[in-house]
Parts: C-alpha cells; sequence; structure tokens
C-alpha cells in the first residue's frame, strides 16, 4: 500500500490544521493506520491510531482531547484533525499501515510495528 499526506504548513499557536492521508494499492479497510510525527532532533513519536473499522482509537498522552484520528474506507483515507496547536506540536508528521485481525489487537499494538509509511509532511506551529 501507498501512502501520501498531505494538509501541514504553518499556524499560530491556538490554531486548527487537517492532515490526510490517502492510500492506494490494497484493500485499505484491512490496515490499522497511525499517525506519528519527528520534530529536528528528536526520536520519532507515536501520535494516534485507529483501528481497521476506524471503531476504535488512540492517542498519545500528548494530544488527546485535541487532536482527532477519522477514516473515511470509502475514500481510503485517513485524517488526524489537530486542534488548540501548540508550538512544540511542531513536527514533519508521517501516517503508516499495517495490516490488522478483524478482532481489535491491544492499544500497545498500535503504538509501534507499522510497514508501510508516508514521505511526511511539515507542520509548524509559530507561538
Amino acid at each position: 500500500v501507498q501512502l501520501v499526506e498531505s494538509g501541514g504548513g504553518l499556524v499560530q499557536a491556538g490554531g486548527s490544521l487537517r492532515l490526510s492521508c490517502a492510500a492506494s494499492g490494497r484493500t485499505f479497510s484491512v490496515y490499522a493506520v497511525g499517525w506519528f510525527r519527528q520534530a529536528p532532533g528528536k526520536e520519532r513519536e507515536f501520535v494516534a491510531a485507529i483501528s481497521r473499522s476506524g471503531s476504535n482509537t488512540y492517542y498519545a498522552d500528548s494530544v488527546k482531547g485535541r487532536f482527532t484520528i477519522s477514516r473515511d474506507n470509502a475514500k481510503n483515507t485517513v485524517y488526524l484533525q489537530m486542534n488548540s496547536l501548540k508550538p512544540e506540536d511542531t513536527a514533519v508528521y508521517h501516517c503508516a499501515a499495517k495490516m490488522s485481525r478483524s478482532l481489535p489487537p491491544p492499544s500497545s499494538w498500535y503504538k509501534n510495528g507499522y510497514d508501510y509509511w508516508g514521505q511526511g509532511t511539515q507542520v509548524t506551529v509559530s507561538s
């Protein structure tokens, strides 16, 4: 599966952005999808993930209550709505996908082990 992110940009603190992750190549609905970010000089970190059906979502504590992940399997797209953005949210955001069984795995499964990655989209939050 190929993944392409879009929607990044420059926004002031307190503003909002919506990232999109468009997938192509295979049956998208069998894949769990995660969003990760990497700031300069820092390790990549988990941001959010969504189950293959969209019924289960998971968030890092740092974004809980501000970010919302969703998906539209008919459009082969996953979204990350980011509200109340902070300067510390500045990073390159990547989406990633891996095949998932129909029974939902534990939440820890969603935080690593992805097989497919997009190239990323830059998000910059000014203070």
